[in-house]
């Protein structure tokens, strides 16, 4: 049974009565969670204080601001001074957050400024424009205003002339006088002019043609009209953003999270959002962007990961994406079967084998427990009547649960543990199995589908094609406890899901959501536009939203990318750079060679460069090959070659190998595109355009 509680806060006076509780939930926390004997109860998630030491406290909020994992209780047990205590520490560390957040300011306190007149003022009100609000004392208007404050949209939605901005108090309206950009860099001016131009395109070149980092970069000095209008949206319930390769929706997702998190401050925390990220990479590379923004960081997870955990009792192993793109790879037909496994169909079909299993799947019984009789007749109403709307595999426990408290209140005493148990598990034996993994092969064998092996739970190992489906059984047919704590869930590249996966997402969270991604990046045979049945699935509060304009590649690079796979409504910001080379060459090792006599040229400051090729098979050859070749070359293999597989978990300097599909969402100085020659499906094209697309300026294509 999986308990799905952030966390629960026992408040006890009398410190005396902490011992016997933690002692009692001890008990029932390790049969909830089928923790051994001898787990650790506090690492696991159950909290005493005996003392209230500050320390203590301290221990335990550094650990709970870690990122959650999905199915971990955790329950705090403290008394009234241990209460008063906590409270002091949450003020702590709001003022640790706030020294941290005046520290960056002391490097760039402000990036813009606003001469603003009211409506029937005379002399204009200068705004400062900056990372966070800033004045003298606590409730005194700002020095500096937060870039999310309402005063700030007329820096990013405005330029000189009439502008008004939406206040708590109404609508405010005047004139904006003037406006002026800075940067200022460990407290020095590096430039200050005045513009008429919200963000001057020569500065946001000079921005975008910068080195890339291993980090995602904050875009608040260069966020566009368009993309403020993104951030700041607060009224839509399910924001879906299909954005164009290198369009900045990444970023404009996670600085939309940072200003509901500014405007809605007494709702929402960080603990409250979740984003579903690709993979462990992608998750440390977008992991600094909050912080930076002056918020703490949120949950991150893949999906993938999810599934795995959640079906743990189910089978001992799960494929992942990479393993079902790998497959897709050398056998087109994987597609075909992983298509109809997540399709709308293949869903009817299961749920009307789920209805079917009401009746197949139950052998009712009487049920005894010393004098005591609940008859088969008595069972059988209460299952489909009284209980008719609980999942089928949860409904006889709650059957059991009333015959158990016709027990106790006839006995006049609660039923001990060692006697419940046992008078479930009578209830629970009508069913003729509860194992998923068995019920899915029925499924699968009833419609005519090749079938699992048959083998114990521990020798289990899922194809990635069949674990949204089995999940799928799971949600459908047992009780599941929601992620209420969720407010706010955030899905990237959003084509890589599927109608299933979406279906399940759709059981877990009731939520608010910001949804992204490109269709041009999926990672199948075929583009999957997921916006023709993501309405029927969310419903109609769902808002669509297109970025089309992408800036980070050069014009070159993008309309390079643009043509490998038709796409022909892309606008380019005008960013030139070196034209794209293409070659031909005999074998991986020759292009590999190439691609080291222009790596990392020396008239350039390039940081970040990466071998982008199909599959970890030839990932880990040109790694091996290039570790090889670099150090004939005295280059630093050890600080500044790395290989980025699926077990990786940050992104380095230096270069990178790694596949198409590990390379998603992140971005290098210099692409080298290694793919097989005159290869053209759809596929391979759309892989290709990935790893196109992850140069910032300079591309190198080969074809072997």
């Amino acid at each position: 049974m999986a308990v799905e509680n952030p966390c629960v806060v026992m408040i006890i006076a009398d410190e005396s009565q902490q011992q016997w509780l933690y002692a009692l939930l001890s008990h029932y926390y390790r049969v909830l969670t089928t923790l051994p004997a001898d787990g650790d109860i506090q690492h696991a998630g159950l909290y005493l204080f005996d003392e209230p030491s500050l320390n203590d406290h301290q221990a335990w909020l550094s650990a709970w601001r870690k990122p959650l994992q999905p199915d971990s209780p955790s329950v705090l047990l403290l008394s009234d001074n241990q209460q008063a205590l906590l409270h002091q520490v949450n003020a702590n560390q709001e003022q640790l957050l706030l020294r941290s957040r005046f520290r960056k300011m002391l490097d760039s306190p402000f990036f813009g400024r606003v001469d603003f007149r009211y409506d029937g003022d005379d002399e204009p009100e200068i705004f400062y424009i900056g990372i966070g609000n800033f004045a003298e004392r606590p409730g005194e208007l700002p020095l500096i205003y937060d870039w999310r404050s309402p005063v700030s949209g007329l820096f990013y939605d405005f330029d000189r002339g009439p502008a008004s901005y939406l206040a708590p108090g109404g609508e405010m309206t005047g004139e904006i006088c003037s406006k002026w950009q800075y940067k200022i860099r460990d407290g020095k001016m590096i430039y200050g002019f005045e513009s008429d131009v919200k963000i001057d395109d020569d500065i946001l070149k000079a921005e975008l043609g910068s080195n890339g980092e291993v980090q995602l970069k904050n875009i608040i000095r260069t966020i566009q009209k368009e993309q403020n209008a993104i951030i700041r949206n607060t009224k839509d319930r399910i924001l879906v953003i299909q954005g164009a390769a290198g369009s900045g929706k990444t970023s404009v997702a996670l600085h939309r999270i940072a200003y509901l998190l500014y405007h809605d401050r007494q709702n929402l925390k960080s603990s409250n959002i979740l984003i579903l990220s690709p993979n462990g990479v992608f998750s440390d590379y977008i992991s600094h962007i909050l912080p930076e923004l002056g918020e703490e960081n949120i949950q991150e997870m893949s999906f993938d990961l999810f599934a795995y955990r959640k079906l743990q009792d189910t089978a001992a192993d799960c494929e992942d994406r990479c393993d079902q793109i790998e497959r897709e790879m050398r056998d087109p037909k994987a597609a075909e079967r992983f298509a109809l496994k997540q399709s709308q169909a293949f869903v009817d079909q299961m749920e009307g084998f789920a209805l079917e299993l009401e009746d197949e799947l139950m052998n009712f019984s009487d049920v005894s427990y010393k004098s005591f009789v609940k008859s088969e007749s008595e069972i059988i109403t209460l299952f489909y009547d009284k209980f008719a709307d609980i999942p089928l595999l949860s409904r006889m426990d709650a059957v059991a649960e009333t015959f158990i408290d016709e027990i106790e209140t006839l006995l006049n005493r609660d039923l001990p543990e060692e006697e419940r148990i046992p008078l479930i598990e009578k209830f629970r034996k009508m069913y003729e199995t509860m194992d998923f993994y068995v019920l899915y092969n029925r499924f699968l064998k009833k419609e005519g589908y090749q079938t699992l092996p048959r083998r114990p739970l521990e020798k289990r190992k899922l194809r990635y094609e069949d674990v949204y489906p089995v999940l799928y059984l799971k949600y459908r047919l047992s009780r599941q406890a929601e992620r209420s704590n969720i407010k706010h869930l955030v899905i990237d590249e959003m084509q890589d899901y599927s109608r299933l996966q979406y279906l399940i997402i759709r059981r877990m969270f009731s939520c608010k959501m910001t949804i992204l991604g490109d269709r041009a990046q999926t990672m199948a045979d075929q583009q999957q536009d997921v916006l023709q049945f993501l309405p029927g699935i969310f419903g109609k509060d769902l808002r669509r939203i297109e970025m089309r304009k992408s800036y980070r590649n050069t014009v070159e690079i993008a309309s390079y990318a643009a043509n490998l796979i038709g796409v022909t409504d892309l606008e380019l910001f005008e960013r030139h750079g070196m034209p794209v080379l293409e070659r031909d060459v005999t074998d991986l090792e020759a292009a590999l060679r190439e691609a080291v006599d222009t790596l990392f040229p020396e008239e350039k400051t390039y940081e970040t460069a990466a071998v982008i090729v199909p599959d970890e098979k030839t990932a880990e050859r040109a790694y091996l090959i290039l570790r090889e070749i670099l150090a004939e070359k005295d280059f630093d293999c050890g600080k500044r070659l790395s290989w980025l597989n699926r077990d990786s978990s940050s992104f380095k300097k230096g270069l990178t190998v790694t596949t198409f599909y590990l390379a998603k969402g992140l971005e290098f100085d210099q692409v080298f595109s290694i793919f097989p020659k005159d290869e053209k499906r759809e596929m391979m094209m759309q892989a290709q355009y990935i790893a196109a697309t992850r140069a910032l300026h300079e591309l190198r294509v080969y074809h072997i």
